[in-house]
């Protein structure tokens, strides 16, 4: 694929998009907030068994 084949395909790709709406736009971010969250919250409770894990066996 070639670089001008590649700009041809991105510019047709930026006509076809289209600006989203207030309301598409406050349910992505609530979205991703909501995965961010999750994947701390799964974050935290690893770190804290390992804690648990680490401390008991010492």
């Amino acid at each position: 694929m070639g670089l001008r084949s590649f700009l041809s395909q991105c510019v047709r790709t930026l006509k076809l998009a289209i600006k989203p709406g207030k309301s598409e736009l406050w349910l992505s971010i609530k979205i991703c907030f909501l995965g961010i969250g999750a994947v701390g919250l799964i974050g935290y409770i690893i770190k804290m068994l390992s804690t648990v894990i680490t401390t008991a066996s010492s």
